[in-house]
């Protein structure tokens, strides 16, 4: 009869010093190894990888000095800066159309944003007149 135990071998896994952790969590943020890979390569498991990633991962924002909110906040600020320069390049593509006669987004661009500049040109027609 078969031992029980011949199975259920547990794996050893070796200590890692904080050096070396530091140099499986780059590779694995700069895509050059995956956790699996890292887990066989080191001999360390992939629970402890993913500990080591979440640990450093709020280290580096406090070392940052940004929590999640002012993270947020600058992002959402970032968003209504991109959208008013998209509003402002949609005005001036609108208003040489007009100027030119010529459907210059519709060849061009994506239909979504050629539909828009189209809405504002006939904005613009509402308004002059």
């Amino acid at each position: 009869m078969k031992e029980q135990n011949e199975h259920c071998r547990k794996t050893s896994y070796k200590k890692v010093g904080y050096d070396l952790k530091l140099i499986i969590i780059d590779q694995i943020q700069n895509a050059q190894i995956s956790i699996n890979h890292a887990s066989d390569k080191y001999q360390v498991s992939r629970a402890s990888i993913y500990y080591w990633l979440k640990k450093y991962s709020t280290l580096e924002q406090k070392k940052q000095g940004m929590s999640k909110k002012d993270e947020i906040k600058k992002l959402k600020e970032k968003i209504e800066e991109l959208e008013f320069v998209k509003d402002f390049q949609q005005d001036i593509i609108a208003d040489m159309e007009l100027i030119t006669g010529v459907d210059m987004s519709k060849k061009s661009l994506p239909k979504t944003l050629a539909d828009e500049i189209e809405k504002k040109k006939q904005n613009r027609l509402k308004e002059n007149g």
